[in-house]
């Protein structure tokens, strides 16, 4: 009988931790909802101390998910923990996740507390956390570089005090397979009653090798692999939840391994990640890049038309990408908008299908046929991130290449309108300031992306703005537009980035 592993998805935590890569409390509760979809075991909602926002996310998520256990990290800190514990109490299965580091270095310069020390710190809060519920995992951050004589003293420590799952992480991303898949094997052999709980890896990409090392811990016998949507995370990211799911689908006679993961989901996922952060993924990332299952050569493509097997080892819908077939127009009615939507497994509510639809029929205005991918895109922009504060009514824009440029831009907030313009070296810089003009706030842009979503002369674009807002502020927001006018497209995002700051 196959083995079933856990997947804990950390998609809200760690990957949220990349640049660039954070989420307001609606945009978390969408995503939470996404990955119970999609199936995960476990879902780490966020670091319940880190901000009272972060605790409010990580409750809201508790009394909303019913299918996954939901978990907050802590530090080996009672307040950590009691914070951890206020967040998830109202979940159906809550996990609090306690972890400290182990390496020399980090003992030495990080924490500055003897082996000893920590071995202490490790029983007690292990103990303390057990106050509070069974359901206890507990990390040795940067176990891959400590001494594993003394690795296996803190997992045994861990495991007397209550905790049920162990994690190994490759903090920094430095084992290669082969030694990971040791390491996993010594403490299998050298720890007294690590079989009566479950190993887990947590394996970062700082050498690529994030997704090999958690499949030799799963060969070596880890039981929980910790991932993210599209491998986001710090630095190089995490391993990708999407390579491990069909690596083990893929090859399962040879892992001979199961998820609970409904791969179906994995696109849609993968899309939304990317949308709500701003960040795609590169066309050659497997199973969900725009690459993946195209071929340009001309032997492939022989090949894949007499017999799809001679070249994909997995096929588009096994991961839910939907065929980009041309499906509706200006004349499509309420009916087949929605039976579509279904199809390509967006389940939305009523309010959010009436504003998908307006926006669809204004899209029909503008675009003769609207493809699949020009649903997608639209289901982007369906607002996840609170109420809309501002929103535009009209732009203007003067310019030519012997000029100076103005923008001129209208927007109303709740039953006010406003109308400013500005003079600036471009349609996108003066509609930048203009907008500044009207919120009367002080924004700092990080970055400015701009790219077609479809194909054709009447393809959507998308606009993503990278902001700093307010003088003091360190957090990155992310706006995202879209359109068949990329300074419509633009002007979207911008407001966008506006509106979440506002109603973060």
């Amino acid at each position: 009988m196959s083995r079933q592993i856990r997947i804990f998805d950390t998609t809200l935590r760690d990957g949220e931790q990349s640049p660039g890569c954070s989420m307001n409390l609606s945009e978390k509760i969408e995503v939470a909802r996404q990955l119970e979809t999609l199936g995960v075991d476990i879902m780490e909602a966020g670091f319940a101390i880190a901000s009272p926002g972060d605790a409010a996310a990580i409750a809201t998520i508790a009394h909303t998910i019913k299918n996954s256990t939901v978990c907050s990290l802590a530090r080996c800190v009672e307040k950590d923990i009691d914070a951890a514990w206020g967040a998830v109490k109202e979940a159906v299965d809550p996990r609090i996740h306690v972890f400290l580091a182990t390496s020399p270095i980090h003992m030495q310069y990080k924490l500055k507390m003897s082996p000893e020390e920590v071995l202490e710190s490790v029983r007690y809060h292990v103990s303390y956390t057990k106050k509070f519920l069974n359901n206890i995992e507990f990390s040795a951050e940067d176990a891959t570089r400590s001494d594993w004589d003394f690795l296996c003293r803190v997992v045994d420590t861990a495991i007397k005090a209550g905790a049920n799952t162990i994690n190994i992480p490759d903090t920094t991303g430095y084992l290669t397979p082969g030694e990971y898949y040791d390491l996993i094997k010594y403490l299998r052999e050298h720890v007294d009653g690590v079989e009566n709980v479950i190993l887990s890896c947590h394996n970062h990409n700082d050498l690529g090798m994030g997704v090999a090392n958690s499949l030799a811990g799963i060969q070596a016998g880890i039981g929980q692999v910790e991932c993210t949507i599209n491998g986001i995370g710090e630095r190089a990211g995490n391993a990708s939840l999407e390579e491990i799911v069909m690596a083990l689908k893929t090859r399962k006679d040879y892992f001979d391994c199961d998820t609970r993961v409904d791969t179906k989901q994995i696109y849609r996922s993968s899309r939304m990640i990317q949308t709500i952060t701003g960040v795609p993924v590169a066309p050659t990332k497997p199973i969900i890049g725009a690459n993946a299952f195209a071929h340009e050569s001309g032997i492939h493509q022989h090949g894949v038309l007499n017999n799809k097997a001679t070249y994909e080892i997995m096929t588009p819908e096994s991961v839910g990408i939907p065929k980009n077939a041309i499906v509706l127009g200006k004349h499509s009615g309420r009916h087949a908008f929605e039976a579509r939507l279904k199809d390509l497994g967006y389940t939305l509510t009523t309010e959010k299908l009436d504003k998908a639809f307006e926006k669809f029929k204004v899209l029909a205005d503008r675009k003769k046929v609207i493809k699949d991918r020009d649903l997608e895109a639209l289901i982007g922009v369906v607002p996840v991130s609170g109420p809309v504060r501002y929103t535009l009514q009209q732009y203007v824009i003067n310019s030519g290449n012997t000029i100076s440029t103005t923008a001129v831009i209208k927007m109303s907030k709740g039953d006010e309108s406003f109308e400013r313009a500005a003079l600036s070296d471009g349609p996108i810089n003066a509609s930048f300031a203009a907008i500044d003009k009207i919120t009367g706030l002080k924004v700092q842009l990080e970055d400015y992306q701009l790219r077609a979503l479809t194909d054709g002369q009447d393809a959507q674009s998308e606009a993503v703005v990278k902001m700093i807002i307010g003088e003091n502020s360190q957090d990155v927001i992310t706006g995202r537009g879209v359109s068949v006018d990329i300074v419509e497209a633009s002007i979207k995002a911008y407001i966008n980035g506006v509106n979440k700051y506002l109603n973060n």
